[in-house]
């Protein structure tokens, strides 16, 4: 059974740098990944593209023969990808029936809300046996201002609704988050979106007064469907990474089973190296993955780490990375330059 991500988010919002920092981490883990690009405006892909819809169609030349402009055109791309689905669909049986994809989504945020063709996409994706999570990326810097919070919060509802996908929402880039100014609360405070009231002071002195009632009536619509909440990223934290890469494996079922050929950690169980994939459950690949809490990884430590002891944390890293440069250059004879 094929698993994967329907990674989407607004422009800027890290989707592409997200796509690349997991294929790089399932790289150095050994874990099966392919990414599909479903941006016919991307001509910067940094990751290793398994498919690619520019092979299909590219937003240049819709908008070049249709004289339409970027949002239009894209959102024909979209229908005429949903027209061609059978082109994915074949390039998707190509990558196997135990593949992980991400899907790369455009940043236009109306393909993720209210616009039909890639629900119907997604819808069709299931059908052929795959077991999806949306992750929908925020930048972090938006919590920064209450009135742009409460704008982030309507979008991920309206993504949740519309896309109706277990769904995970993500604050990005909040390893960046300390230059933007303080925050006016802990950072749980947006991740938990705990009591929403507390806002508005904040809202009635960057908002006119007149809004008041409206800015309360989205906060009472918010915390009346009490389904938003935040997981937070770092891509080029480790620890980062892996807490989110175990809630959405979480939140999929999914579990990785090493292939036959993978050296056997010291607790796994005795089984037979040419049984297939189901019979070959370990404690460290099975029990582990599915009954493991998410390692102790709180929001608390992301505070710490990325606002309150930013400095502190930097200086200790740089630190540690130098005595691993000298320890590996003392196994090397020195011989690395």
């Amino acid at each position: 059974m094929p698993f994967g991500e329907i990674v989407c988010g607004s422009p800027g919002s890290g989707k592409s740098t997200y796509c690349y920092g997991k294929h790089q981490l399932f790289s150095a883990l050994n874990r099966p990944i392919s990414i599909v690009n479903l941006d016919p405006a991307n001509d910067n892909i940094p990751y290793p593209c398994a498919i690619d819809i520019s092979s299909l169609v590219t937003l240049s030349d819709v908008m070049q023969e249709y004289k339409l402009g970027p949002n239009g055109g894209m959102l024909y791309c979209m229908e005429y990808l949903e027209a061609n689905y059978d082109w994915l669909e074949e390039r998707l049986k190509e990558l196997g029936k135990d593949a992980y994809v991400l899907f790369d989504l455009p940043g236009q945020v109306e393909l993720s809300t209210n616009h039909e063709s890639v629900k119907r996409i997604i819808e069709r994706l299931g059908k052929g046996g795959f077991r999806l999570a949306a992750i929908h990326l925020c930048d972090a810097h938006y919590i920064t201002d209450a009135s742009k919070y409460i704008s982030v919060l309507l979008l991920s509802l309206r993504a949740m609704l519309h896309l109706e996908l277990p769904h995970i929402n993500v604050l990005s880039k909040i390893d960046l988050i300390s230059n933007y100014g303080d925050l006016d609360f802990n950072l749980s405070f947006y991740t938990e979106v705990q009591d929403l009231s507390y806002l508005s002071n904040s809202l009635e002195t960057s908002a006119p007064k007149r809004y008041a009632a409206l800015n309360m009536a989205l906060i009472s619509l918010i915390e009346d469907y009490n389904l938003v909440g935040f997981e937070t990223l770092a891509v080029e934290d480790k620890a980062s990474m892996m807490h989110l890469t175990r809630t959405i494996d979480r939140v999929t079922g999914y579990i990785f089973v090493p292939p036959p050929t993978a050296p056997l950690p010291p607790d796994a169980a005795e089984h037979q190296h040419d049984a297939p994939a189901s019979a070959r459950p370990n404690t460290f690949g099975l029990f582990a993955s599915a009954t493991s809490s998410t390692g102790g990884y709180d929001v608390r430590d992301v505070q710490e780490r990325w606002i309150d002891a930013k400095d502190e944390y930097d200086k200790w890293e740089r630190e540690q990375w130098q005595k691993e440069a000298e320890a590996l250059r003392a196994q090397t004879g020195g011989t690395m330059r």
